[in-house]
């Protein structure tokens, strides 16, 4: 899988990781439909970091978590 192609496949798939990542109860935020491509590099970015650091203190998902909530769709 290239994570650097912009497809609905890959989308689905970085949020599917960030939110067993960050460990969420509600995943609404992490439903792929919530979600534009127009948005994937920045999304890319937010599941480079959480994958690359492993483990994150409540502050830093929380962050993590508010920033995918501004990258949605209304």
């Amino acid at each position: 899988m290239d994570l650097n192609e912009k497809s609905e496949d890959n989308l689905a798939y970085m949020l599917d990781k960030m939110s067993i990542q960050l460990d969420v109860a509600n995943q609404i935020v992490f439903d792929p439909k919530g979600y534009d491509l127009s948005k994937y590099d920045e999304i890319k970015f937010m599941y480079d970091i959480i994958m690359k650091k492993g483990t994150l203190s409540a502050a830093e998902s929380s962050a993590f978590i508010d920033e995918l909530r501004s990258v949605r769709i209304e």
